[in-house]
């Protein structure tokens, strides 16, 4: 799902790309900041998961910009507190795993395999948010089995939430990369 043909780039295009990208990554951090904000009434279910899984799927590495200025505006709006701490690591988790994936995959094979990756990550989203709270707050093992399992149903919901939303994953790169091509052939 790479941008195809980017190294045969002349300068003058190259050129042009990084000015792109320097533009369209900071509003794709802010789609994730708001879309995250539009969805706060409801528990757990947004759509960050997705969009760390398709900014990876088309911009490869690049894709830590926008999720990393989604998790500074997210410490901007809300206070660096405790609860900040886990998002500098959580959503690395999700980029890390998809760039684990073949970037080249069937087109059968990413239908079903992107809304489950995105959905376990949902679903261990609190497993994954226990060592900072352990740590933070002086838990030990029993105490932070019990924290994980209290937050249950709102990992359920999550995770649900996001094999929805991950079933748009496959088009939107589709879409997302047809763009970025004509920008680069501009």
């Amino acid at each position: 799902m790479k941008l195809k043909g980017k190294e045969s780039l002349t300068p003058a295009q190259k050129k042009r790309m990084r000015l792109v990208e320097l533009a369209v990554f900071p509003m794709l951090g802010v789609i994730m900041f708001c879309s995250k904000l539009l969805m706060e009434f409801l528990p757990n279910i947004h759509m960050v998961g997705m969009l760390v899984m398709l900014y990876t799927v088309v911009f490869r590495v690049k894709a830590l910009i926008p999720i990393y200025i989604f998790v500074f505006l997210s410490g901007l709006y809300a206070g660096f507190d405790v609860w900040w701490l886990p998002y500098t690591y959580i959503w690395t988790v999700l980029w890390a795993i998809t760039m684990l994936l073949p970037k080249n995959m069937p087109r059968v094979a990413a239908i079903a395999v992107y809304p489950i990756v995105c959905g376990l990550h949902g679903f261990l989203y609190g497993v994954l948010y226990a060592p900072a709270q352990a740590l933070m707050f002086g838990l030990d093992f029993k105490m932070t089995c019990a924290w994980i399992l209290s937050g249950i149903p709102f990992d359920l919901l999550h995770g649900i939430g996001n094999i929805i939303f991950g079933c748009f994953i496959y088009p939107l790169s589709l879409l997302l990369n047809r763009l970025m091509k004509k920008q680069r052939n501009a």
